[in-house]
């Protein structure tokens, strides 16, 4: 009788969210078929969706699982610097990418560099990291929880196909606007739940963390914890503007708002909910389950929620979950085509393609490979760590891309590309050959050397000398004009 509640539930709930979508789409009018119309809703997100979509494309399993995996509060580190990362967003990048009108993050770099080749090889980094360790990842963690939550015998692979086939469907079909309006129903379900787990999980202790060691409950990592506290002073202010202020999955929502302001406010609104609210739901389940059933890693979350929820109520969380994993999914899988169609394909191939049928070509084959690549990361002790880690492969060396373009003229694109391979062959060698600090740290190391070598093959090799525009460079003080 139980089960049969909670899959009523799960399908009901996650039908109202389909419905509410379509409804909301189809008040919108009929899409047009250009890359703004089906990349970018056609400049017509409202705050509200952009705030929305924003915060649940961030936050899904890979998070609510990865983070409270670990079972420490360290882990909230991420979400409060976060904050910071959205600030810069807002007040920095949004208004320089609305004065170039861009569609993808890339094609600032195109403009900065004059060159179509440096925004194809970044567009095309972007989407290495989107197909295979983003996709396959929430996948693999959406896959996880549900078979640990219910404890069933389904294998992970038919749950991450059944998520693949539904989460690009909204991609495919809908295009941003129907990405974005599905996060913010799904997004609301999803942030209600979380916090009453919060508080379900306290309740089970009665409040009381004693027994729990004092290095799972600090915020200030030691040196052999998952996150140093001298690395916020290196490369964690750097991630997290690479991740919310170049990575293509997270701006494409603010660059769809009809003017700056409007894309300020649901930034700065993603921001106070990150800030608030996310913190709390990543870290404190685990922390409890740690203390309820010992370090289980990855498991901790879907035991936890399992266990304290009511059969009805898990039937609801399983729908918001599941609405988290498709909403994230169809995120990355969302900005991976937009990259391909319009870093690559109109650049080399055809400038005007019927973008929605090559989009859902591509989108196809994205699916297809983050498919076959979920076992891979099944092997992983740590999902979270193990992401965060391969991320260094390409964020460093593209943000060095960004960096450079706006704090320098008279650089070549040849020489930022160079750089670019560089930096993510030398992070590469830290990762897998030599590691003799933190890899938070050598993210910092990687980002100084692609900066250095680009000027030094832009110098030595183009005898170009770069000027530097820092305090004067247009594209900053046109940011600063805008707020």
């Amino acid at each position: 009788m139980d089960s049969a509640i909670q899959l009523v539930v799960f399908f009901a709930l996650t039908a109202l969210v389909g419905y509410l979508t379509y409804r909301k789409c189809a008040e919108a009018g009929p899409r047009g078929d250009g890359t703004k119309d089906y990349f970018l809703a056609g400049g017509g997100l409202s705050w509200v969706f952009i705030a929305g979509s924003i915060t649940l494309t961030n936050l899904s399993t890979d998070q609510l699982v990865g983070m409270n995996g670990n079972q420490m509060a360290l882990l909230a580190i991420w979400e409060l610097c976060g904050f910071i990362g959205l600030l810069i967003l807002a007040k920095v990048f949004v208004p320089i990418y609305y004065k170039y009108n861009c569609t993808t993050t890339t094609e600032l770099l195109e403009r900065r560099y004059n060159s179509k080749h440096i925004r194809a090889t970044v567009g095309s980094l972007f989407l290495l990291g989107n197909i295979f360790i983003y996709l396959p990842a929430m996948l693999y963690g959406g896959a996880l929880f549900m078979q640990t939550m219910f404890n069933v015998e389904i294998g992970l692979m038919p749950i991450a196909i059944m998520f693949a086939v539904v989460g690009s469907a909204y991609a495919i079909f809908g295009g941003l606007r129907a990405v974005a309006v599905s996060d913010t129903f799904s997004g609301v379900g999803l942030l209600v739940m979380a916090v009453l787990i919060v508080i379900l999980a306290l309740s089970a202790i009665n409040f009381d963390f004693s027994g729990i060691p004092a290095e799972r409950l600090t915020l200030i990592g030691g040196p052999d914890s998952p996150v140093p506290w001298p690395t916020l002073f290196t490369g964690m202010l750097f991630i997290q503007i690479f991740y919310w202020s170049t990575n293509q999955t997270i701006t494409q929502r603010a660059m769809a708002a009809k003017n700056v302001k409007e894309a300020q406010k649901g930034v700065f609104a993603a921001a106070f909910i990150r800030i608030l609210i996310v913190p709390a739901i990543v870290v404190i389940p685990g922390i409890v389950s740690y203390k309820l059933y010992g370090q289980i890693g990855d498991a901790a979350y879907g035991r936890i929620v399992g266990d304290l929820l009511p059969s009805w109520l898990s039937g609801a969380f399983a729908a918001v979950m599941a609405a988290a994993v498709l909403t994230s999914f169809n995120s990355v899988l969302n900005s991976s085509a937009a990259l391909y169609v319009c870093d690559i394909h109109q650049k080399y191939f055809n400038e005007t393609p019927n973008v929605k049928r090559l989009s859902t070509v591509v989108s196809i084959s994205f699916v297809l490979l983050a498919v076959f690549l979920v076992p891979a990361f099944a092997t992983a002790d740590s999902l979270i760590n193990l992401l965060q880690q391969l991320n260094g492969l390409l964020s460093m060396p593209i943000l060095s891309a960004f960096i450079t373009g706006l704090l320098f003229r008279n650089v070549r694109a040849e020489a930022v590309i160079m750089s670019v391979v560089f930096g993510t062959a030398l992070y590469g060698f830290f990762t897998f050959g030599w590691t003799p600090i933190h890899y938070i740290h050598l993210m910092f190391v990687t980002l100084i050397a692609c900066v250095i070598f680009a000027l030094g093959v832009n110098k030595f090799v183009f005898k170009n000398k770069a000027e530097l525009v820092f305090g004067k460079n247009e594209e900053l003080e046109a940011a600063t004009e805008t707020n």
